[in-house]
């Protein structure tokens, strides 16, 4: 089976390659990435040794899709991934729109010309900014937690936010364009019977994201306290009381396998994949598990209040266990402990791959 993987070289992209390839070595990838995060040039050597093809190539170019041969799926691991893309005053709100949603097309007219199956990594930013804020919350153990006793909004349960929670706007316009990425994906597939899948992934983590608390929260704090860098809990008091999902790459790689068997044969083409309401953490309880790791060292509270900031945001990935069978392998005490011996043995990786 020939796969085409677009953003190889990015975290995602290149951690889920080397889970395929441990999964079923028989495959034949090719990769394009367009090397603009810092630390992703770090991945090609890498990557080439096992074989895969990786081609220099912008998914906002149409035509940097003219040299590739016909694959059978495309796996889109491509986007600008942060919450304050094109409204920090750091980067254009149109090229996140092109980069986003603009790159999803060219791939799916990719898939088109090479009647190649499609598979979208999306995310849990999807939901609505409004009704994750609306969730009644306590604190628990140094943690924001769901008031299962008050009424919660639809789709919202103990395990989490489920496919049925809201995305209605406002959902800021990374989500946007993620959410306008799915239904093109779906609706590609429909006009043109393409097998698609849309997968809506919590925070992903693990040793190897690039040192930018937009681009994963565990591994740029890990990073940033193991060097005794400067940390701040924002927002919410600046208590750290908030709470985030968390989810390793690598644990994609046998549901996409099964998807990309069962090609047309599945109906259910869009799943919520997380560690849940079992892999969530504060920062607080980050903060206390760096501690015991690394030593001591301080934070700031500063309850400045950010654009698209949520306390609250865990995904219930009940549908996929259901209709996949799927549950993530590793715990979070896997993901942090992986993320601390690369702190370790790469004590440059936040200079290499968020420099100042």
């Amino acid at each position: 089976m020939k796969l085409l993987i677009s953003g190889v070289c990015g975290f995602a992209g290149s951690t889920l390659v080397r889970a395929l390839i441990e999964s079923a070595p028989d495959l034949s990838i090719w990769g394009i990435d367009n090397f603009i995060r810092p630390g992703s040039q770090t991945n090609v050597a890498a990557l080439k040794q096992l074989g895969v093809r990786v081609r220099h190539g912008d998914v906002r170019a149409s035509s940097d899709f003219e040299g590739l041969p016909d694959v059978d799926w495309v796996i889109d691991c491509a986007a600008n991934p942060s919450v304050l893309a094109g409204v920090d005053g750091q980067t254009s709100s149109r090229q996140v729109v092109e980069h986003n949603l603009g790159g999803t097309i060219n791939l799916l007219e990719y898939c088109k010309r090479s009647r190649a199956g499609f598979v979208l990594l999306s995310t849990s930013r999807v939901y609505s900014i409004e009704a994750f804020a609306g969730i009644p919350l306590k604190v628990e153990d140094r943690a924001f937690a769901p008031d299962l006793t008050a009424v919660l909004p639809a789709g919202l349960t103990a395990k989490g936010a489920s496919e049925a929670f809201s995305s209605a706007a406002p959902i800021s316009l990374y989500g946007a364009t993620k959410l306008a990425s799915e239904a093109m994906a779906l609706e590609y597939g429909s006009a043109f019977n393409l097998p698609v899948f849309v997968n809506r992934c919590g925070v992903l983590a693990g040793a190897g994201q690039f040192g930018r608390a937009d681009q994963g929260i565990y591994a740029y704090w890990i990073h940033m306290w193991a060097r005794r860098r400067p940390l701040k809990y924002l927002g919410f008091g600046g208590h750290g009381h908030q709470v985030r999902d968390c989810l390793h790459p690598a644990d994609l790689a046998p549901l996409l396998l099964a998807q990309m068997k069962a090609g047309q044969g599945e109906r259910r083409r869009l799943v919520n994949l997380s560690g849940g309401v079992a892999s969530r953490r504060s920062l607080r309880q980050l903060s206390e598990w760096c501690a015991q790791r690394f030593g001591a060292h301080e934070v700031a509270a500063d309850g400045t209040v950010r654009p698209f900031d949520l306390p609250w945001v865990v995904l219930d990935s009940s549908l996929a266990e259901q209709v996949w069978g799927w549950r993530p392998r590793r715990t979070t005490e896997d993901i942090l402990e992986e993320i601390a011996r690369q702190a370790e043995s790469e004590p440059g990786w936040l200079e290499l791959s968020a420099p100042l």
